[in-house]
């Protein structure tokens, strides 16, 4: 990959488009979403997962699904979803993956702003995060700044592939 380097200032910002996936999209994003899965540090999938499999929950019907590009390239990938069935479906539960060369550059920020949004557009009033692994200092501290509070601490729920057994937060706003 050759580097990229995203302008911070507004009228650059429309060079990263985010937009609902297309199925032709995943090839990209399994790019993006294997390295992260295998590395068993931030996510509760089996880090084993095929591409199909890992395919099947991803793109899921329930989901809607967005990828960030700049230029050709999908350099991040995002879905909303219902965080609860029925009565809880008001509020949104989403995921996000930025591709690992490609972080440090307000990618996650820009589509966490635009999930926000989406939520909002779509009729949630509010969004959870039920399992944010504590060990992943950077998904907090921008969870944090985009006013999400912690709400619950999980005890020892995440099998963390290096640290062993951590905690996970529960993160909550209103939209």
């Amino acid at each position: 990959m050759d580097d990229v380097v995203l302008p911070h200032d507004s009228e650059n910002d429309t060079q990263l488009l985010i937009t609902q996936a297309a199925p032709a999209d995943y090839e990209q994003i399994w790019e993006i979403i294997e390295p992260i899965i295998r590395k068993g540090d931030t996510y509760v999938f089996d880090p084993g997962l095929t591409k199909e499999a890992m395919k099947a929950v991803w793109m899921s019907p329930k989901h809607r699904v967005y990828v960030a590009r700049f230029k050709d390239e999908i350099v991040g990938t995002y879905f909303i979803k219902d965080n609860q069935s029925g009565l809880g479906a008001h509020v949104a539960n989403a995921g996000y993956m930025v591709h690992p060369e490609r972080r440090g550059l307000s990618i996650g920020r820009k589509m966490a702003e635009h999930s926000l949004e989406e939520a909002r557009r779509v009729g949630y009033k509010a969004m959870q995060f039920n399992m944010v692994i504590s060990t992943n200092i950077h998904a907090i501290r921008l969870w944090k700044k985009l006013g999400f509070q912690q709400v619950g601490i999980l005890p020892k729920v995440f099998n963390h592939q290096e640290e062993g057994l951590v905690d996970a937060l529960v993160m909550h706003r209103f939209l």
